[in-house]
């Protein structure tokens, strides 16, 4: 679905113009088009290839969608990958992941957006609000997306950062250790989602401002610089959550442990005193002929005295050690 086409010259927003008109305007001196599409059919991909004369591998990974973050020049043109990370309303604390492919030129840029209900208009807005920037040409306008994008990572990861302290507060509570392990996991698998999105977005904006910097991203290296030392942030605290999550893993795993060792010192302690009866009742009920006790007259009273006395000395000794 088209978006909006719009033509600019010089910084400035000329008009919105039709597909068919995009030829005309990308031929002239200082001018760019600009066109946003969502969820691309494959008539729409064919038919801005042919007017901006995209490369046609470019344009088979946009059609093919879920591809890995990258940055790729194809001559004087890059080809952009980006995900999309949004919260699901209806499941909080999960995220989807959509994608942007964004193909620039020197007189062209087009983004395609797949899976993904977040637009892009506020960013269209604020670089007609920068004429001087806007100057630039496609180079600014792909740095004012991949910012964008990059931005929008933010509220993610203290959103999981939030999560992550939550489960850090009840890890010593009993009897959560098992929950508390099911949600560590759940919660790994959504910063490895990010991770997968930030790092190898991180290589290829790396390649934008240091080193062979491409001819359309000349003149905008510094911006790009901001961006690559945003995902270098959000890298590095996605790393420390990591560690963070495989520390209160294992911590966990040692409750479990410390909850099962307490329940068997407790079947042990109980399996002694009850080992204690079974031997003096085991050693009356030999059933020997010459057993004085059993022709006593108090023999049974005394008998049970006796093991109830030793019991209870035996259960206030594993009381006082803590076992039961």
């Amino acid at each position: 679905m088209l978006i909006n086409c719009v033509a600019y010259e010089n910084g400035a927003k000329l008009a919105d113009i039709p597909v068919a008109d995009i030829s005309e305007y990308i031929v002239r001196p200082g001018c760019f088009v600009w066109v946003a599409l969502a969820d691309a059919t494959p008539e729409e991909l064919n038919e801005m290839r042919e007017e901006f004369g995209l490369h046609e591998l470019a344009v088979e990974d946009a059609h093919h969608g879920h591809q890995r973050p990258k940055v790729e020049e194809y001559g004087p043109s890059l080809f952009v990958v980006m995900h999309l990370l949004e919260p699901e309303p209806e499941r909080p604390g999960h995220f989807s992941a959509g994608e942007v492919d964004v193909f620039v030129g020197p007189n062209y840029v087009l983004s395609v957006r797949n899976r993904s209900k977040q637009g892009f208009l506020g960013v269209r807005d604020r670089c007609e609000h920068e004429p001087d920037l806007l100057r630039h040409g496609s180079g600014f306008v792909l740095y004012a997306l991949m910012d964008a994008v990059v931005d929008r990572y933010f509220p993610i990861i203290d959103a999981l950062e939030v999560e992550l302290e939550r489960i850090e507060h009840q890890i010593f509570t009993k009897k959560a250790a098992r929950d508390n392990i099911e949600q560590l996991y759940h919660l790994k698998q959504r910063v490895m989602l990010l991770k997968h999105a930030v790092s190898p977005l991180l290589e290829g904006a790396s390649k934008l401002h240091g080193g062979r910097v491409p001819q359309i991203c000349m003149g905008s290296q510094e911006y790009f610089r901001d961006v690559v030392d945003h995902l270098v942030r959000i890298n590095g605290l996605i790393e420390g959550m990591r560690d963070t999550i495989g520390t209160a893993i294992q911590v966990n795993l040692s409750m479990v442990t410390i909850e099962d060792n307490e329940i068997t010192k407790r079947l042990a302690s109980w399996a002694g005193i009850f080992a204690i009866c079974t031997a003096f009742v085991g050693v009356w009920g030999m059933n020997f002929e010459h057993m004085p006790e059993l022709k006593w007259r108090y023999g049974y009273p005394a008998a049970l005295l006796l093991i109830v006395s030793v019991c209870s000395y035996v259960y206030y000794r594993f009381r006082k050690a803590g076992w039961l």
